[in-house]
Formats: structure tokens, C-alpha cells, sequence
């Protein structure tokens, strides 16, 4: 048998180095679990059920978007900054002490701080993880949930203790965006600040000395670089990630957020439940292909079922569209008719998508009334016919008519 071959020094300090890290982190999570399920007890752990972990770059529009991505995953509670984290009562607390707020202090002072019932439905979490350790920790703290979860999935309080789903944001800008933006940010509070002093009207924001040295703003940002965006990029394959482009103007940041965070319920539901409804479509999917499928059919009516494609065309020439000309102010017309034409399902087809090609939305409802008709003469029963009303629902963009003051 061949000898096995060592690994090179480089590797195996860098082995080390993450098996101390991973050491390190389930230490300090350990610690910090066993103090929270002291103050709480087990059942009083309800930690949120949607956590969205954001990072960004310097310039990146953190602050800007939180509240579009918050308004976008329907979360109503405030965001945990943790650089805000750091400035509270507790952590001022740990500094007077004689204490660094490291990772301990921050995973201590975060968890305590999920427990508020503001969070019960959904947070997100600006600026964590920012180290591997912190990493490690979000891991083990998710599989903890993973247990409570399952510990109280049968009883009163399961509510509290649903299922986590954590999704791992980040907005992204290039460097040389990233300094562009910095030093932007710079010149304009700079100016805000200059006024303010000038006119006495205000308040004076912080100026950042990052913002205003080009070799600063790249110092940070590679800072970010080397942190924060590894530190994210690492949990990738674990859980939901959303690499959100950030380069653009606002709105196309904020179409980019939405495609991100559009509806996948294979995320969202647990595979018991997804599986009894995944043959229903999901709207949006619907509506891909929806054009290229009502060209198909009305080239099929033409090719197919030509002399019933004409009759219905005729229908709609002289019967819908005086209706809907008449209510071109209003945008919305509704049309009763008693047309035997349209008892045949196809030809009621035909309306419809006739009417969606030419850009009305169309509905259609199918009212049936009994008419009396005529009196048996031997029981003077009233006998009575079915009609059938077919009630169309069209509506298109109103008249836009400029009026003189």
C-alpha cells in the first residue's frame, strides 16, 4: 500500500484555523443558548419564522432599500441593524465593564433582541454575519429552531414555534460604483452640513472621513470584500440566496429585488403540503406564455372553424362594440345577452379572446332565470322555460379628456 500523502503546511494551518473557528462558534452558541433557555425557558424561545440576513456593499443602498425589501416579504417590524445593535443600553453595558463586544456579546445581544414580539412574523437583520464564526453560529442557531420546531409541533403553542426560513441577501455593487456612491454621499452631506451652519435650519448628519478619500472608500470597500461578503457567499448552498444587483437606478433595483424575492412556494411550504398542490399553476407562469397561446387559437378559429369565427366576429361588430363605444368615458361596459350563438362553448371562446386581442379585459358570467311560459290546465302548475343570460363584463382604459380651468 502507498503511503499517504501529507498535506501541505498551507492547507493544514488553514484546516486548523477553520476547525478552531468551528470550535469557537459552537462554544459560544452553546453559551449563549443555555442563557437565553434559562431567562425564557424553552417554550418562550419564539424567535420570528422569516429571517432575511442582508448585507451589502459601501454604497450598496442598504438604507434605501430595507424598507422596499421589508414592504416586498410583507415585514412590518423595524430592521435590526446590528451596528445600531451595539450602541444599546446592553451593549453600552459590556463596553463600561471593561469587555469587547465580540462575537459572544453580538450573538448574545441579537438573539435577546429576536425574542421581541415585533418580530413574531418576520425581521431582517442588517450587517450579519460578518465573520465565520458568526456564520457557524446562524447555522447552529437555525438547526435549534429546526428542534424547537419539532418539540412543540403538536401542542397549544406550535404557532411560536413554526418552521425558520432564512434567506441570505445580498445587494452588490462593484468597486468602482461602490467609491463613486461613498464619495457622492460625501459631497452631499458635506454641502447639507455647510448650509445648515450657514442658515441655522437643520440638523447636521454625520460626516464619515470614508467618504471623503477615495483610497478610504476602496479600503472599505474591500473591507466589505473581505468580511461581510465572504462571510454570506459562504452559506450559499445552505439557504436561500438572493445575489440582488444593486448598480442601477432605483427603480431597476427595485424591479431586480422583486424577481429575487418573487412567490416560490418550494421555499416557502413543506414538501407534504407543496406536493398536494403543485399541479396547480402559480399565476405569473400563467401569464408567460399567455400571448403567443391566444395568437395560436384565433389563427386555429380562422383555420378550423371558419364560418363560426365569422358568425362570432359579426356578433361582437354589431352588438358588444356599439355598447362599449357608448361607455368609452366610463372605461367599463356590461353587456346582457340572450345570443343562441353563444350557447355553443367555442363560439363564447371566441369572444373572449377576440376581445383580449384587441386589449379589453373580458369576463363572462352565465346567469340562468326560469321565464313562465304557460299554466298546466289540470294541476294549474305554472310551467316554466330556462333562459340563459350571458352577462359580459368588458373594461379598457377610460376616455382621458383635458378640461380648461
Amino acid at each position: 500500500m502507498s503511503e499517504p500523502v501529507p498535506s501541505p503546511p498551507s492547507v493544514r494551518s488553514t484546516l486548523a484555523v477553520a476547525d478552531l473557528e468551528i470550535k469557537d462558534a459552537q462554544l459560544i452558541f452553546s453559551a449563549v443558548w443555555a442563557d437565553l433557555q434559562e431567562r425564557h425557558g424553552r417554550d418562550g424561545l419564539r424567535f420570528p419564522r422569516e429571517f432575511i440576513w442582508l448585507g451589502g456593499a459601501p454604497g450598496a443602498g442598504k438604507g434605501t432599500n430595507t424598507p422596499f425589501i421589508a414592504q416586498a416579504r410583507d415585514i412590518t417590524a423595524p430592521p435590526i441593524v446590528i451596528s445600531a445593535l451595539l450602541t444599546t443600553p446592553q451593549a453600552v453595558a459590556i463596553k463600561n465593564a471593561g469587555q469587547m463586544v465580540g462575537d459572544r456579546e453580538v450573538i448574545g445581544l441579537l438573539l435577546q433582541e429576536l425574542l421581541d414580539p415585533q418580530y413574531q412574523d418576520g425581521v431582517i437583520v442588517d450587517g450579519f454575519p460578518r465573520t465565520k464564526v458568526q456564520v457557524e453560529c446562524l447555522k447552529l442557531f437555525y438547526h435549534a429552531m429546526l428542534e424547537l420546531h419539532a418539540e412543540f409541533r403538536s401542542t397549544g403553542t406550535a404557532r411560536f414555534h413554526r418552521k425558520p426560513m432564512f434567506r441570505i441577501s445580498l445587494l452588490f455593487v462593484s468597486e468602482e460604483v461602490s467609491v463613486q456612491r461613498q464619495l457622492s454621499r460625501g459631497r452631499e452631506i458635506r454641502e447639507h452640513n455647510r448650509q445648515v451652519r450657514e442658515s441655522g435650519v437643520g440638523v447636521l448628519l454625520e460626516e464619515r472621513v470614508t467618504d471623503l478619500d477615495p483610497e478610504l472608500c476602496r479600503k472599505r470597500y474591500m473591507g466589505f470584500k473581505d468580511t461581510n461578503f465572504d462571510a454570506l457567499q459562504s452559506l450559499r448552498k445552505i439557504f436561500h440566496f438572493h445575489f440582488i444587483d444593486a448598480e442601477g437606478d432605483l427603480p431597476e433595483v427595485q424591479r431586480n429585488i422583486l424577481r429575487e424575492f418573487a412567490y416560490q412556494s418550494t421555499l416557502e411550504l413543506s414538501p407534504e403540503v407543496f406536493d398536494l398542490i403543485q399541479n396547480i399553476p402559480v399565476a405569473t407562469q400563467l401569464g408567460m406564455h399567455a400571448r403567443q397561446e391566444l395568437v395560436s387559437r384565433l389563427e386555429t378559429y380562422g383555420e378550423e372553424n371558419e364560418e363560426l369565427f365569422r358568425q362570432v366576429v359579426k356578433l361582437i361588430e354589431a352588438k358588444i362594440i356599439p355598447i362599449v363605444r357608448t361607455h368609452a368615458m366610463s372605461g367599463h361596459a356590461q353587456i346582457n345577452s340572450e345570443e343562441c350563438l353563444l350557447d355553443d362553448p367555442l363560439a363564447l371562446r371566441m369572444v373572449i379572446d377576440v376581445l383580449w386581442e384587441r386589449g379589453f379585459h373580458v369576463t363572462v358570467d352565465i346567469h340562468r332565470v326560469e321565464v313562465p311560459e304557460r299554466i298546466d290546465p289540470e294541476t294549474w302548475a305554472i310551467i316554466c322555460r330556462m333562459k340563459k343570460v350571458y352577462r359580459i363584463e368588458v373594461r379598457y382604459p377610460p376616455s382621458d379628456i383635458r378640461r380648461g380651468h
